[in-house]
């Protein structure tokens, strides 16, 4: 009947290795050009990828696509088997959440308040129940508990980029997109934040982070996928992407790579 609304698609079970998120094909254009050209990338659950690159690669213009807010013009982004298209927003916030750069709010809600709003897609849903649990173990992963209570507008930048983080981890769901959810906080936040999203990624949740920070895309990367003027030109364990040779003609710059004495994981050194 004409009015009527159907119930949104609750998610199912996942498992672990299952592939969460793909992207086929994918271009974008923009004023004419092609700002990523025929890529093809995926994410599985329990596995957590970093999105390297040069400014202007087209990071952020692919974790668009991949999240559902950017069109491609040709190619496809399947999320869980379906594509994109075929999921109702709600059913699409059911399934992946989305940290973008710019963490900014109108109103003076409070720090839980601003966490609370990641439960909205479960408004209704069994899941609701869990609301409290879940809210309060978004911000103590994300180090905001002690400042639950203050108004979001009163934080620092860093403040701020963790309670947007604490939101995202609140909204629960298996495939987690972060643009640069680190570019604004100092190295011990930087680290709880990583961390935390290894947790998350031995959970079984499948992640896609942008980062700028390479040496953190070393340490913590299971995968690495490095974009270059729209390209993918590598995507792989960090020993095999991460290479001196690569990262100096991508860059544009002499680099030096060395293995971490304890782990044994690339170290990135500008050439000077």
């Amino acid at each position: 009947m004409i009015g009527l609304r159907r119930r949104p698609r609750l998610p199912g079970p996942v498992e672990r290795g299952e592939v969460a998120l793909a992207a086929r094909g994918v271009f974008v254009r923009r004023a004419g050009r092609d700002v990523l050209s025929d890529v093809g990338l995926q994410v599985r659950h329990g596995e957590l990828l970093m999105l390297v690159g040069p400014n202007g690669a087209g990071k952020s213009t692919l974790l668009a696509a991949l999240s559902g807010d950017l069109r491609p013009a040709a190619g496809e982004v399947v999320l869980q088997g379906r594509p994109l298209e075929a999921w109702t927003t709600r059913e699409l916030a059911m399934r992946r959440a989305v940290l973008p750069q710019q963490h900014s709010l109108a109103f003076s809600f409070t720090v839980a308040d601003v966490v609370r709003m990641g439960r909205s897609p479960w408004a209704g849903t069994p899941l609701e129940d869990e609301d409290d649990v879940v809210v309060l173990r978004a911000m103590r992963d994300a180090g905001i508990a002690e400042f639950a209570d203050r108004a979001f507008t009163s934080l620092s930048g860093g403040e701020q980029a963790r309670t947007a983080l604490a939101r995202v981890l609140a909204q629960h769901t298996e495939t987690l997109l972060l643009d640069e959810p680190t570019s604004a906080l100092d190295i011990g936040h930087q680290e709880l934040v990583f961390s935390a999203l290894c947790a998350e990624a031995e959970r079984g949740r499948a992640i896609v982070a942008v980062v700028h920070d390479l040496d953190l895309a070393a340490a913590y990367a299971d995968r690495v996928a490095m974009l270059s003027r729209g390209r993918l030109v590598a995507c792989g364990p960090p020993p095999e992407v991460l290479t001196a040779p690569l990262l100096s003609e991508v860059y544009r710059h002499g680099i030096e790579v060395l293995p971490h004495p304890r782990t044994d994981r690339p170290i990135i050194l500008p050439r000077r």
